[in-house]
């Protein structure tokens, strides 16, 4: 299972990306432990210089911006 992290103050792009992530790994039936981070102090640990962003088992995939659903696909075919 991956985990993964949407970093944002909870802004409507980031509130799109959590969707859009949830609802990729569920069409995909891929499963995931998907977390929203909102808190300043825990966005700032990951080396992002803009949200929203997507952490995945540690690393980051994106930042700034709502990600493409192609390369939200690519996340979790490419290791599937």
């Amino acid at each position: 299972m991956k985990h993964v992290k949407i970093l944002g103050p909870g802004c409507r792009n980031c509130q799109t990306t959590f969707k859009l992530v949830e609802e990729v790994a569920r069409a995909q039936g891929v499963e995931i432990k998907l977390e929203k981070v909102e808190q300043i102090q825990d966005i700032m640990q990951y080396p992002i210089a803009a949200t929203p962003a997507v952490v995945i088992d540690g690393e980051v995939v994106h930042s700034g911006g709502i990600p493409d659903r192609k390369k939200v696909e690519s996340w979790f075919t490419a290791s599937a």
